[in-house]
């Protein structure tokens, strides 16, 4: 724990995939990359993958434009969204070895300038939205408001991870909508509430690394409530998160065939927890990684099903 900021020279984090493009921007410039997480890929992969899979399940097997405005708008929306939580944990960013180099909490760029960065990306964001029909507009837009509300959660809650399982997989009714609309609700809702439990656990994995500095600093974690169960407790929540999504599927396509394009998801979700340490920082920032592959298999998964829905 710090109780200053580190720098402000941009530097790489323990967390930080820092290669490419954002190395080599100037300096001014980069702090805004690392602003809204362009340095860290797995954000905006992990918020895609719940869209691509509900594009998939519901049908949309051939929507291959679509899918690629998705991932703008993942990569956009989950760049305004850290910037927006950069602003409101800044007070505590500040006092975490791990986040006090971020951009706000070292003072690299203003608060004010931040929030002219969460303008110019909301508006790339407005783009995709103008891309999709009018239905899964209104469903994209309704989330607003669980974003808005995610910062505030470890502050009042010991399970802030519920909340970001709500918010970061809202993808997967926005591509089940696209291709949809408000119809056929029961697949999509166990798709969701499993997409939920997939969430909740991996970040329970990375929350794993900042136990320590969460106790001192006094905000809730699901790694710290789950105490010394936490590998149960993610066991538990990627159970729930293959029963969910084998429910989803065999409402779409009633077939126990259908039910076998889940195992390679299944298989690698139990390499996880039976690989998982939550005392090892490096190992468990390798597993919570990890599930970009996981949202490559499940989408393969949907595919797979989906293409006859």
């Amino acid at each position: 724990m710090v109780q200053t900021p580190l720098n402000v020279s941009g530097a790489i984090v323990p967390d930080s995939e820092h290669k490419g493009l954002v190395a080599a921007l100037p300096l001014p410039w980069r702090h805004y990359a690392l602003l809204a997480r362009f340095d860290r890929p797995i954000g905006w992969w992990l918020l895609f993958w719940p869209c691509a899979w509900g594009l998939f399940l519901a049908g949309g097997t051939a929507r291959w434009d679509i899918l690629l405005w998705l991932l703008l708008g993942s990569i956009v929306m989950r760049g305004a969204g850290c910037v927006f939580n950069d602003i409101v944990d800044a007070d505590i960013d500040v006092r975490v070895a791990r986040t006090a180099v971020r951009p706000v909490a070292s003072g690299a760029v203003s608060k004010k300038a931040a929030f002219a960065w969460i303008g110019v990306l909301c508006v790339i964001g407005l783009v995709v939205l103008l891309r999709l029909r009018w239905e899964a507009q209104l469903t994209a837009l309704a989330s607003l408001a669980l974003v808005a509300a995610y910062p505030f959660m470890k502050r009042i809650t010991g399970w802030p991870q519920a909340w970001l399982g709500l918010v970061f997989t809202w993808g997967a009714p926005v591509g089940w909508v696209e291709v949809a609309g408000f119809s056929r609700l029961a697949p999509l809702g166990l798709l969701y509430a499993g997409c939920w439990g997939w969430c909740m656990a991996y970040d329970t994995i990375y929350a794993c690394q900042d136990r320590e500095d969460d106790v001192l600093v006094g905000i809730g974690s699901s790694a710290l409530s789950f105490g010394r169960h936490v590998r149960v407790g993610v066991a538990a929540l990627y159970g729930m998160a293959v029963v969910c999504w084998a429910g989803a599927f065999w409402l779409v396509r009633p077939d126990p065939l259908a039910l076998v394009a889940l195992l390679p998801v299944a298989l690698h979700l139990g390499w996880q927890v039976v690989t998982f340490d939550p005392d090892d920082g490096a190992g468990s920032l390798a597993r919570f990684r990890a599930n970009r592959f996981a949202g490559l298999l499940m989408a393969a998964a949907c595919l797979v099903v989906g293409v006859n829905a």
